[in-house]
C-alpha cells in the first residue's frame, strides 16, 4: 500500500494510469475525480506525516499497488447483509458508510450477523464533514466507477490479492469498561437516548450526566460478542437528550470507560510500529481530545473519521491494515 495526501489533479493522474485506490477528501474534491477503479468517502480532518490537519481542497490517496483486480458496488437497503457476496477468494474489502445514514445504524447494529463478514478482511470508516458543517452538509461516499456520489448505502472496493500475500487488520483502543460505575441500558435502538436505565431505574440521561460530572470524551463500553466496542457522546442537550455517533443498542450492558490519564500521551503512547505501508484511519474524537492538529503520530496517516470499521463499527479508535506474504503474517 501507499499512502499520500495528493492534489486534485495528481489524483486524477493516478486513477487515469489505471491504479486501484480508496480516497477520502471533501465533497467537492471528490466531485472533480474522473471515472476509475476507486471509492471514496467525505471526510476533510487527516492525520498526515507532517501531523494532522483539516483540508478541504487536497485528497487522501491509498493506493492498493499489490492488487491484482477490483470492483466496486454499491449496496442499499437489503442489499447491504449482502455485502461479501462479490468478493475475491484472496483478497479483503474496504467498506465506506456515510455518518447518520439508515445504513450506518443498520451496520452498526446487526453487521455482525451478516453472512460471512468474519470470513475475509474488512475494513472502512463512515465518513463524515467538518464539525461546524454539521446539520447543513451530508457525509458522502463515492462509487469511482461511475463517479455518482450518495448519502444512503455502503461502497465496498472488494481487492483481489496475490496468491500468497493476506490483508492484516489492527486496531487501538484506549478504553475498557469501568465496571465498578453505574450500569446503563437503553430501551432502544438508536443514535440518540433521553432516557436511560441507570442500575435499574430510568433516569433523563442528559440530567444524569451533567449531574454526575460525566466526562463525556470517555465513551460507553459494552462487550459485543466478545469485543469491546465504544459507544462515543456527540452532544449532551438539556432539551433534546443526549447524541451519540453510533446508535447505542437496546438490551446492551453499557459502562462509562475507565479514564486514560492524559489522553494524547495515552494515545501515543499506545501508537507504536511502522505504518509506512499501511493504511489507518483514526477517529475524530482521537483526533481533536489527542489534539493532534499539527502533532506527528508517527508513520501510520490516514483520514480522521466518524467511526472506524474492522469488520464491525468502532468508535474512538485507530484500526489499521496491511498486506503482506503469508508467512511473513503468520510470524508476526
Amino acid at each position: 500500500m501507499k499512502n499520500s495526501m495528493m492534489s486534485v489533479a495528481d489524483a486524477t493522474r493516478k486513477i487515469n494510469e489505471g491504479a486501484v485506490l480508496l480516497l477520502a477528501g471533501s465533497q467537492e474534491a471528490l466531485s472533480q475525480l474522473p471515472k476509475g477503479k476507486w471509492i471514496g468517502g467525505t471526510s476533510v480532518y487527516f492525520v498526515t506525516e507532517e501531523g494532522g490537519k483539516v483540508d478541504r481542497e487536497n485528497v487522501f490517496v491509498t493506493e492498493l499497488d499489490q492488487a491484482t483486480d477490483a470492483r466496486a458496488v454499491i449496496y442499499a437497503g437489503d442489499d447491504l447483509a449482502n455485502l461479501s457476496m462479490n468478493r475475491f477468494d484472496n483478497g479483503l474489502s474496504m467498506i465506506l458508510i456515510p455518518a447518520f445514514s439508515q445504513a450506518h445504524s443498520e451496520f452498526a447494529i446487526k453487521g455482525a450477523e451478516f453472512p460471512g463478514i468474519f470470513d475475509q478482511p474488512l475494513l472502512g470508516w463512515i465518513t463524515g464533514v467538518h464539525l461546524d458543517d454539521l446539520g447543513s452538509t451530508t457525509p458522502k461516499i463515492f462509487d469511482g466507477a461511475t463517479g455518482a456520489s450518495f448519502e444512503e448505502g455502503a461502497a465496498v472496493l472488494h481487492v483481489e490479492m496475490p496468491a500468497g500475500y493476506v490483508a492484516d487488520i489492527g486496531i487501538l483502543n484506549l478504553f475498557q469498561p469501568d465496571t465498578e460505575a453505574d450500569l446503563i441500558t437503553f430501551s432502544e435502538n438508536g443514535f440518540g437516548a433521553k432516557t436511560a436505565s441507570v442500575n435499574g431505574e430510568i433516569v433523563d440521561f442528559a440530567a444524569y450526566l451533567t449531574q454526575k460530572g460525566i466526562d463525556t470524551k470517555l465513551p460507553l463500553v459494552a462487550n459485543y460478542a466478545g469485543a469491546m466496542v465504544n459507544v462515543s457522546f456527540q452532544s449532551v442537550d438539556a432539551e433534546k437528550g443526549v447524541a451519540f455517533y453510533a446508535p447505542v443498542v437496546a438490551g446492551a450492558e453499557y459502562h462509562i470507560a475507565k479514564p486514560t490519564g492524559d489522553y494524547a500521551a495515552s494515545f501515543a503512547a499506545k501508537v507504536e510500529g511502522d505504518g509506512a505501508n499501511e493504511l489507518s484511519c483514526n477517529c475524530i474524537l482521537n483526533y481533536l481530545y489527542g489534539e493532534l492538529e499539527g502533532k506527528n503520530t508517527g508513520t501510520f496517516t490516514g483520514p480522521a473519521t466518524f467511526g472506524e470499521i474492522a469488520y464491525i463499527l468502532l468508535n474512538q479508535t485507530m484500526v489499521r491494515v496491511g498486506v503482506q506474504p503469508l508467512a511473513q503474517s503468520a510470524v508476526a
